[in-house]
């Protein structure tokens, strides 16, 4: 049959066709009154789609950098910080802090289990002046209780920070950024909205600006303050990723139709039809009796599953892309081969969902050499989907 290459992966992602033809026409100088007006639009647009009415920057480099970027620019050297680790992504944090002279405390929960706020309240003194942590796992598929820890961070009042990496979390999990108190919230182009690697984008409260002032970590390209004074003149510090900003406005766009013109209801679209697709994948694969890795606090922006018993997840990654040219994602470093992962984040819709639970039984019948029962999956994760088309139509107060 003919096989259509399918990324299921939670970053990068599939690319929305009306980025790709923004990106394939564009051919604007990055230092005229034009780009600066696409560049001023998109940090307005930007705002609605984080939630913040603090100041958004936008760098061109992986969501890493702005993670470096949090660290050199908020603390420095010897300075203590309490990271919250669960996972590959909160061990890149202890990493960063470490490799900028921090003293790194840190909170620990076994991998595909969420953080316990008691722990982190143990850990949590006032002589902490940054927390670091995820608002969702993604090589463990585990969601964070950032509300919680916000909340226990802020009883610190002004001078603990917190930060946290939504990467994978901005557009699939609702945040309150300026009520929690949300220092750093930090997202990526290739995840929910849907575009190329090579952007990353956080939202900065007024707490963390005044730290930089004070901070002595070093710091040159990822300069946050350079980068918020050039932005306020609606350009960047540096020769910004050009094709990748009319890629972003095309996707903010998009967003926006999906609330009717509003981009605010548009975000809360997309991370609905994440949740949605989530839950219809986390049913469909508990249907062919396989154990969710992340079962006690499941993330919306992927669904870690572990293989059946005896079959490595190795296996069953290599059948999904030679039978189906579908790319899932293995587990990373001592995961690999212990799960498998399908995301949910930016362009994924009802179909998708379906079509990859449908090949998920014909991969498990190959691997395993044990017939499965077709449609289980695919009947679990429709029961689902009618479920939330039946409540959504209900009159209000039935």
């Amino acid at each position: 049959m003919l096989r259509k290459n399918r990324l299921f992966t939670p970053g990068p992602t599939p690319i929305l066709p009306a980025a790709q033809t923004a990106m394939a026409s564009f051919a604007m100088h990055h230092r005229t009154a034009d780009f600066r007006a696409l560049y001023s639009r998109v940090l307005a647009d930007m705002k609605q789609f984080i939630g913040t009415r603090n100041d958004i920057l936008i760098l061109a480099s992986s969501g890493t950098g702005a993670m470096e970027g949090s660290v050199s620019n908020l603390t420095s050297p010897g300075d203590k910080v309490l990271v919250l680790s669960a996972g590959k992504f909160g061990e890149r944090w202890r990493d960063l802090a470490k490799a900028f002279g921090c003293m790194v405390e840190v909170v620990s929960a076994p991998y595909g289990e969420t953080l316990s706020v008691d722990a982190v309240r143990h850990k949590l003194t006032p002589d902490v002046r940054a927390v670091y942590m995820q608002a969702t796992e993604s090589s463990t598929g585990a969601r964070h209780d950032v509300k919680g820890i916000a909340k226990l961070v802020r009883t610190l009042g002004e001078e603990t920070l917190l930060v946290v990496d939504a990467i994978t979390g901005l557009g699939t999990t609702h945040f309150d950024v300026d009520n929690w108190g949300i220092d750093v919230i930090i997202g990526g182009s290739q995840k929910a909205l849907m575009i190329p690697p090579g952007l990353a984008y956080c939202a900065i409260s007024e707490r963390a600006w005044k730290r930089m002032e004070t901070a002595r970590s070093p710091r040159y390209y990822f300069d946050l303050r350079k980068e918020r004074k050039s932005a306020a003149k609606g350009e960047s510090a540096y020769t910004p990723a050009t094709a990748l900003f009319a890629a972003l406005a095309a996707a903010l766009d998009f967003v926006r139709e999906m609330g009717n013109g509003d981009l605010s209801a548009g975000r809360e679209a997309l991370i609905n039809n994440a949740e949605l697709t989530a839950e219809m994948t986390r049913a469909g694969a508990q249907a062919l009796g396989l154990k969710l890795f992340a079962a006690s606090s499941p993330a919306a922006a992927l669904t870690a599953i572990q293989p059946p018993s005896g079959t490595e997840s190795s296996v069953i990654v290599k059948e999904f892309r030679e039978s189906f040219a579908a790319v899932v994602a293995n587990g990373q470093g001592e995961m690999k081969g212990r799960l498998f992962r399908i995301a949910h984040l930016g362009y994924y819709d009802y179909i998708d969902t379906i079509g990859i639970l449908a090949a998920l039984e014909q991969v498990l019948t190959t691997v395993t050499g044990k017939q499965v029962e077709y449609g289980t999956a695919v009947e679990a994760a429709q029961k689902v989907y009618a479920r939330s088309v039946a409540e959504k139509s209900q009159p209000v107060g039935v």
